[in-house]
């Protein structure tokens, strides 16, 4: 098993309505070394990039209230935050998802259930040069 040096200390915010989703993100990442941040929606995880300035986002497209789309378009049609990477995630792998992705910012798109290695070479892949 590699170490993955370059993940200690970072701040990664998970926006997901599913419980079990967030656990297991908090879980892989935080083996890892980093920070890690939960939100159950977009409303609550705005507040919270406020708060903690994450240093990478990751947010599921279906969510109630305020989707990950919408979440997306929000972090980055702001200034403090324009720059910080958001991962998408769906269960559903979808070129029109993937296209509506990149269309309101996101760097990636995650397929649901994402293996370990996926989720940790999506950190590496936009936050190595921090």
């Amino acid at each position: 098993m590699t170490n993955r040096q370059g993940l200690h200390g970072l701040k990664i915010l998970v926006i997901d309505d599913s419980k079990t989703i967030r656990r297991t993100a908090e879980t892989l990442l935080s083996k890892e070394g980093c920070e890690v941040f939960t939100a159950v929606d977009g409303f609550d995880a705005l507040s919270k990039i406020a708060d903690h300035q994450p240093d990478i986002v990751f947010v599921d497209i279906m969510m109630p209230r305020l989707d990950g789309y919408q979440t997306c378009s929000l972090i980055k049609h702001n200034k403090v935050f324009r720059q910080t990477p958001v991962i998408m995630l769906s269960s559903k792998d979808g070129l029109f998802d993937r296209a509506r992705g990149r269309i309101v910012g996101s760097e990636q798109y995650l397929t649901k259930p994402f293996t370990k290695d996926e989720l940790l070479g999506a950190i590496e892949s936009h936050v190595a040069n921090r």
